[in-house]
């Protein structure tokens, strides 16, 4: 499956995650949804904003057709490109380098490379906040240099800040499903197995007393 490959390439990035997060700060205390709507919604804002700078080089637009991307919004996003190429950033990472010092990460296994990795993305896209001295900086990784790009920092008010919390976890929402887009088909498979092995053992189970039932009355099954 796609996901078995794709973990199969995660230790780099496990390796650039931990070497990353200096932080310890808590996460927050949410619930990132794995809903259609949430992963849809995510798709959204990681394609038409998140992937100015970085990539899902494992996730290709024909896959977002799976969480019901429709195919009119998938055109417009991918442009001329192919339906089966890879969601890469825009911005040349020989550009990004010079901008921001280092190549911004690729997104496809982000939530794999990170422990509760929903969380971790929801706590960053909502951890920046201005300083004394009037910069932007942010508390689960503190000294990062992507901008806040939910603009967060600069709500206005509490409805502000609630829609760009719901933004974050469909963000959120989003990378979990691009970092194991497999999960639903093997939960699927493994209840549908379950409820197999149920009728099968509630099958044998009758099958064996019959069997007991006529040795008993020392006949013949």
């Amino acid at each position: 499956m796609k996901g078995c490959s794709m973990l199969l390439t995660a230790l780099p990035l496990l390796a650039f995650a931990a070497a990353a997060d200096a932080s310890t700060v808590p996460l927050a205390d949410v619930r990132i949804a794995a809903d259609a709507g949430s992963i849809r919604r995510g798709a959204e804002t990681v394609v038409t904003v998140c992937m100015n700078c970085h990539s899902l080089k494992y996730i290709k637009f024909r896959d977002l057709l799976d969480v019901g991307v429709k195919r009119d919004s998938l055109d417009l996003w991918k442009g001329d490109k192919d339906l089966n190429a890879a969601l890469i950033g825009s911005t040349p990472a020989e550009v990004a380098r010079q901008v921001y010092g280092v190549v911004p990460p690729d997104l496809s296994l982000i939530t794999a490379a990170r422990e509760e990795g929903g969380r971790y993305v929801y706590s960053l896209l909502t951890g920046f906040y201005t300083d004394d001295s009037g910069n932007t900086d942010n508390h689960v990784f503190p000294g990062i240099t992507m901008p806040d790009i939910l603009g967060y920092t600069f709500a206005s008010n509490a409805k502000d800040r609630h829609e760009i919390e719901n933004n974050a976890g469909d963000v959120a929402a989003f990378l979990v499903w691009a970092a194991d887009p497999d999960a639903g088909v093997r939960k699927k498979i493994g209840i549908a197995v379950i409820i197999y092995l149920v009728i099968l053992t509630v099958l044998l189970y009758f099958w064996k007393k019959r069997i007991w039932k006529g040795l008993d009355k020392g006949g013949s099954v």
